[in-house]
């Protein structure tokens, strides 16, 4: 620290005030000794009497420590980029809303049911020109009562074309005494982004089939048919 500029700051603030050596020795209780030797830069005050000081007399102790003050231009230039930056965020936010928004406005949106008297979900399929999302959950079995317990569990979710089935997403449990009741309970499918546009799906194209094995390495098999609610345009 520069104790000559800092005697020069003591003395400066002093004189604006009309404050003779003595009374400013009496406001911080020292003497009037000490004053002087803090305005001739031979000794400088404890750093709480300068904290004092400066909050008096409304002056920033960072800027006399460090020699270092920001001009009012500067803090305009300051507050003027802070203030554009935002004003830029804001804009890039709003496009991003828009965009999304506009592409969310083009999206088509068709249900999934099932015609299997022994199963009900909910489904749906969200299309546009250029991708699809398929959503399927809330799957229960309302067939005769099943109360066995099953070993493992998986339910594939295929897409059906003549006699070719693709697997699009698969849930598996495999941690043992499970009924089917509880394991559908916990199967979801979400599929983002999937490959083949909804237009090209036909009637009946989707289906879930589930393998129950229970403990005696018998495995019960259910196909679930998809049907959508109308074809794609």
């Amino acid at each position: 620290m520069d104790q000559e500029r800092i005697g020069k700051f003591i003395k400066e603030i002093r004189k604006k005030n009309n404050l003779t050596q003595k009374d400013l020795a009496d406001k911080y209780n020292v003497t009037y000794q000490a004053v002087s030797k803090w305005e001739t830069g031979k000794n400088m005050p404890d750093i709480s009497i300068l904290k004092e000081i400066c909050k008096d007399y409304n002056k920033d102790i960072n800027e006399l420590l460090t020699d270092k003050k920001i001009s009012q231009t500067n803090k305009s230039k300051l507050l003027f980029g802070i203030i554009t930056l935002l004003i830029i965020a804001i804009i890039i936010f709003g496009a991003f809303i828009f965009i999304n928004k506009s592409e969310s406005d083009n999206f088509q949106f068709k249900t999934i049911k099932t015609n299997c008297d022994n199963f009900e979900l909910s489904g749906s399929i969200a299309y546009d020109n250029s991708k699809t999302s398929i959503y399927i959950s809330n799957i229960t079995y309302c067939g005769k009562d099943n109360a066995a317990k099953y070993q493992e569990i998986e339910c594939i979710f295929y897409e059906v074309d003549g006699q070719t089935k693709r697997e699009i997403d698969s849930y598996k449990y495999n941690e043992g005494n499970i009924t089917l009741e509880e394991f559908l309970k916990q199967v979801k499918f979400n599929v983002d982004h999937y490959s083949t546009s909804c237009k090209m799906y036909k009637e009946n194209a989707l289906s879930l089939e589930i393998k129950a094995t229970d403990k005696e390495g018998q495995t019960t098999f259910y196909s679930i048919p998809l049907v959508l609610e109308e074809n794609c345009k």
